[in-house]
């Protein structure tokens, strides 16, 4: 392949991100931030959208955390760690900003630990489980590039606290495409084993591609970011049917409850304590 990547490509307007302490940046993004919720600003709408972009977070974070232990090489076993950590910070910040809005006051334990299965507002492509590493490599690369896409122009939301979570969050989200872009096109243009693995998770991931659309019009974005990369890996789209349900409307697979029933599963036991 020639020096022109596709992830440097990618990469372009974000040369200054900090790539090796991935959510435990010293400066507060709320710092000084009025979180009054401005006049014309609809109250419930915010709360709703901040609780669905968090769950997106918490789930994604979850699945993460599982290749603890299970990837490849140590190196990338802390890679996909601190992105996972890069998420659960940014669901705890609109977490927040939720029970803000809401008028409940609760907090982001209360959003992530009590809620059932059925209240959670995450697009389903984040609950499916773990899969092999190619899958997590294109499920990593299709949601950090639908969730820089939304938050690219969330920056700019008239809530200051949403725009400034997701002002931080484009800095980290882009750094999530990159690493994602990386390695599509190395197991994409690698050997006949990791290639066939990229074609079946292209294949397990298709079906939602609608959902995401539907959840967040970027599809423009997205688009093109997942052309260049397939066509830099020798990789086809695949074009599926969509799956029926959405799980910005509650609809999830029978995956999400299994998988929060044991990140709540020390809080439930026992409740109101802290740590």
């Amino acid at each position: 392949m020639s020096d022109d990547h596709v992830y440097l490509t990618l990469a372009e307007g974000h040369e200054d991100d900090t790539r090796w302490a991935y959510g435990t940046g010293f400066e507060d993004p709320l710092h000084g931030v009025d979180t009054t919720v401005p006049e014309g600003v609809d109250a419930t709408a915010l709360a709703a959208d901040c609780t669905a972009l968090a769950d997106d977070a918490l789930i994604s974070a979850q699945r993460l955390a599982e290749w603890v232990t299970r990837a490849p090489e140590l190196e990338e076993e802390v890679a996909l760690a601190n992105i996972g950590l890069d998420l659960l910070g940014q669901a705890r910040l609109l977490y927040t900003r939720a029970g803000q809005a809401d008028g409940t006051g609760r907090d982001e334990d209360a959003y992530a630990y009590l809620r059932d299965a059925a209240d959670f507002r995450n697009v389903r492509l984040a609950e499916l489980p773990r899969g092999d590493f190619a899958f997590a490599i294109l499920r990593l690369l299709v949601l950090s590039s639908w969730r820089l896409a939304h938050f690219q122009r969330l920056a700019e939301h008239p809530d200051p606290v949403l725009a400034a979570v997701a002002a931080k969050g484009v800095k980290e989200l882009a750094y999530h495409r990159q690493y994602a872009a990386e390695w599509a096109v190395r197991l994409g243009d690698g050997t006949e084993e990791s290639h066939r693995r990229m074609r079946a998770a292209w294949t397990e991931v298709a079906p939602y591609l609608a959902e995401l659309h539907a959840a967040h019009d970027a599809r423009e974005e997205v688009d093109a970011v997942l052309g260049q990369v397939a066509e830099a890996a020798g990789l086809p789209l695949p074009t599926l049917p969509a799956l029926p349900g959405a799980g910005r409307e509650g609809e999830h697979t029978a995956h999400l409850a299994p998988l929060l029933a044991e990140l709540q599963d020390v809080a439930r036991a026992n409740p109101g304590a802290t740590w």
